[in-house]
């Protein structure tokens, strides 16, 4: 990329693309925490050539880890399946070079190709130079993440080309910090006791007793089982038979003349 300034003559520089414009803008700005952030970008970026290398190494080369059978349907894709992956590469690798004066380019950044990539999609202050100042950062910084791309690649080549044998010994030899690293800093297991337990408990004791004890305890639940034990009580008189009736008849009779001679004798 070419950097111009009005009174310097343009030079030629190293690509800020992608995560090294990121990278070295955190070097430049100013918000306290713009140094952390820098140096965490820097590790992370020697975390993912790592892990990155180690997915090549471990997919394409040494021994298969698949079965015979598995092995035996091994096979090229079609070019159906190949010619968008050529394209989409080809768009990986040169989309940087090829829009990167649309993105990052050098100069005023308020007016020209930046304005009129992202128009108003993305605002800037006046007072923003950023795209200007993380052009003129120290060339180590420029030059931070190759150099830990290249400490990622020797130490995946070594772990799993030259010494596979390496990570299960080294595993073993820091069982604790392995299992805490598996574990992902027990982000979950702390999350889970912090907010998912405590709501579960919470969402439990509200649908137990709220609402299945309180609201349809002496609600439309409530209601329904106290007529249905009146009717389960008042169909036991209807047993069937004729001389239970005649018997009802009888004591019914027996009560309104009773009522009868009571009332008239009053």
């Amino acid at each position: 990329t070419v950097e111009g300034h009005e009174d310097k003559p343009p030079r030629i520089e190293a690509g800020f693309f992608s995560k090294d414009a990121i990278i070295e803008s955190a070097f430049v700005a100013t918000n306290p925490a713009a140094s952390f952030a820098f140096v965490t970008l820097v590790i992370a970026a020697l975390f993912t050539s790592f892990y990155s290398w180690r997915l090549i190494f471990m997919t394409f080369h040494g021994q298969p880890r698949a079965t015979a059978d598995v092995m035996s349907h091994i096979h090229e894709s079609p070019p159906v399946m190949l010619v968008p992956l050529y394209v989409l590469a080809a768009g990986a690798l040169l989309a940087g070079v090829v829009f990167h004066e649309a993105f990052v380019g050098h100069g005023d950044h308020h007016h020209g190709w930046f304005n009129e990539f992202f128009r108003t999609a993305l605002f800037v202050g006046p007072e923003n130079k950023i795209l200007d100042t993380f052009h003129k950062v120290p060339y180590w910084v420029k030059w931070s993440p190759a150099i830990v791309m290249a400490i990622g690649f020797v130490a995946a080549w070594y772990m799993y080309i030259r010494r596979p044998d390496f990570p299960a010994a080294l595993a073993a030899r820091n069982n604790h910090l392995y299992q805490f690293l598996l574990n992902k800093w027990y982000v979950d297991e702390l999350y889970d006791f912090l907010f998912v337990n405590p709501a579960k408990r919470l969402g439990t004791f509200l649908w137990k007793r709220g609402d299945g004890w309180l609201i349809d305890g002496f609600g439309p639940n409530g209601i329904a089982a106290r007529v249905s034990d009146l009717t389960a009580r008042a169909t036991k008189i209807q047993s069937g038979f004729v001389y239970h009736y005649a018997f009802a008849m009888i004591i019914g009779v027996a009560a309104l003349v009773t009522w009868i001679m009571l009332g008239g004798a009053a």
